[in-house]
Formats: C-alpha cells, sequence, structure tokens
C-alpha cells in the first residue's frame, strides 16, 4: 500500500453499483475521494480503473462499509485491484487511526473518535470556519497537526507554518489522504512530530504572530488544556498576536464545560479578551 495508489470509498463505490443496476457501462468515478473525476467501465467481472480491475465482490464490500476508505492495491501477477482499509494502529500512542469518509475530504478517526466537525458540516468547512476565526498572517503555530487541513490553510496566507504532531500514525494516515498532499510538499509548512506539550517548550519568547490549538478531545489530550500548557502559549505568542482554540460544541452539554475552564484557564496564563466564536466551536485571545 503506497500514498499514490487509488482511494476509494463506499460514497466512490454506491453510485457505480447503481449505475450497473441501470445497465451502464461507461461512467465517471473518483480515484481520489472525489478531488477528481475519471473513466471508468463497468465490466461483467468488475469495476475497470485505469489502473486495474476491481470485482464486484470487493466492491460490494467496499460499499457496505461506511466508516472507511480503502487504497486499491494493484497484484504483482495480476491486474486486479485489492482494497485495503486504511488503518494504522500507532505503537506511540497504543491508538488506531483511520481516514472516515465523506462527500468532501475525509475526517481523521483516532480510537474510533473523529478529530473533524462532521454533523452540519464537512471537515473542508470546519476547517474553513478555524481558519477565518485564526485569521493566520506571519509566523503560524498550529499544536495539533492531524490531517494537515489547518496548517494547509494557514499556509495560503502566512509566511510560515509549523505543525506539530504527536503520533506518527497520524502522519502515515495522512500520507494516504489526497487532500493531506500539500502538508507533505507546501514550501512553507514544517513538520515536526513530538509531544507538543514538549515541542513548544524549545520556542523561544515571542515566536509566533498567530497559535491554532486544536487538540484532540479533554479525554484524550487533557495536558493540552492545562494552566502550565496555556502559559507556554502565551510565552511564545508575540505582543498582539491572536490565540484560536478549537474547544468543540460550545452549546452542548460538555463543550459548555469545557469552556468555562478554558475561559478561566486562559485569562490567569495571561490572555486578554477571550472571546467565543461558536460558529468555529472554539476560543480566540489575545496576548
Amino acid at each position: 500500500m503506497t500514498a499514490t495508489d487509488p482511494i476509494i470509498s463506499h460514497i466512490q463505490l454506491k453510485p457505480l453499483l447503481k449505475a450497473r443496476r441501470a445497465g451502464e457501462t461507461d461512467v465517471v468515478s473518483s480515484v481520489d475521494l472525489n478531488l477528481t473525476q475519471v473513466p471508468v467501465t463497468l465490466t461483467p467481472e468488475g469495476i475497470r480503473y485505469a489502473e486495474g480491475l476491481l470485482s464486484w465482490k470487493d466492491a460490494n464490500d467496499v460499499a457496505d462499509s461506511d466508516n472507511a476508505c480503502y487504497v486499491l492495491e494493484r497484484g504483482a501477477a495480476s491486474d486486479a485491484l485489492t482494497p485495503v482499509k486504511v488503518f494504522v494502529f500507532s505503537e506511540e500512542t497504543r491508538r488506531h487511526c483511520s481516514l472516515y469518509p465523506t462527500p468532501a475530504a475525509p475526517a481523521l478517526l483516532v480510537a474510533g473518535l473523529p478529530m473533524h466537525r462532521i454533523k452540519g458540516v464537512n471537515p473542508m468547512q470546519d476547517t474553513e470556519l478555524k481558519i477565518k476565526a485564526a485569521q493566520p498572517t506571519g509566523i503560524v503555530l498550529d499544536t495539533s497537526m492531524g490531517l494537515g487541513y489547518t496548517a494547509i490553510g494557514a499556509a495560503r496566507t502566512a509566511e510560515h507554518v509549523i505543525t506539530i504532531e504527536l503520533d506518527p500514525g497520524v502522519e502515515e494516515v495522512a500520507t494516504y489522504n489526497p487532500y493531506s498532499r500539500e502538508l507533505f510538499t507546501h514550501p512553507r509548512i514544517e513538520r515536526r512530530i513530538g509531544d507538543s506539550a514538549e515541542v513548544i517548550t524549545e520556542f523561544p519568547d515571542d515566536s509566533f504572530t498567530r497559535i491554532i490549538h486544536d487538540p484532540p478531545t479533554i479525554v484524550l489530550a487533557g495536558d493540552l488544556y492545562s494552566g502550565v500548557y496555556y502559559r507556554e502559549l502565551f510565552r511564545i505568542l508575540r505582543r498582539g498576536g491572536r490565540l484560536f482554540h478549537y474547544i468543540g460544541d460550545l452549546n452542548s452539554t460538555s463543550g459548555a464545560r469545557t469552556v468555562r475552564g478554558v475561559i478561566d484557564r486562559l485569562t490567569a496564563a495571561g490572555f486578554k479578551n477571550v472571546t467565543r466564536r461558536p460558529e468555529a466551536f472554539a476560543v480566540i485571545a489575545f496576548k
């Protein structure tokens, strides 16, 4: 399985099964999770892609899997394509990581929990809301890389983006995601693997114009919501700089409880004008 293999999900396969039942043969589909469309042929044996043939049995198996994306591997001795689930068990965190398909960009699943909003908005729309609230410019720190959508979005307007990822397994999953390609190619994005709570202590004072803090849930990463961590963020943010802190739905029971503690600890760390941004499931704060 390589990052250049075709990748599909039930979202691409279900329309092809419907087209087969309607007697169609020459149709279009996607082998990069709807980024682009390519011609495919529906044959009696299966779906004929440019890369090879996916049997109808395997096509039905993928179509029946609602929560996974599959890379299509080609065998060495034939052109048969075998769907392989994008799934990594991380030795670092002892958690499994995978891609959750949506009609747009996939979401990241860590230990079965989505790291992006998937209800009401898709992960790309979620990212745009974050970027609009964060207003990235200058030197930007993205504390939790994930699939890199935030870093990629920030790099459109920032001079340089440093993004940190704890889990090498997450980085591996990102390599299979067509929507994450710029994470590995954009000249203004710098990736670092390590514990964000430790990595940020290495930055000098006043290093960043903007900080985008989009951590996993407090259940998975409680230290990234601590007063100690917030004091480090305050130290490395430049005067007049903006902190964006993603929390989750501020109107939910858990979000309302979390945001109260976050605001108190950010204020205690020295941040000013801590403001709720419910449309982005976040708060912003200033130094």
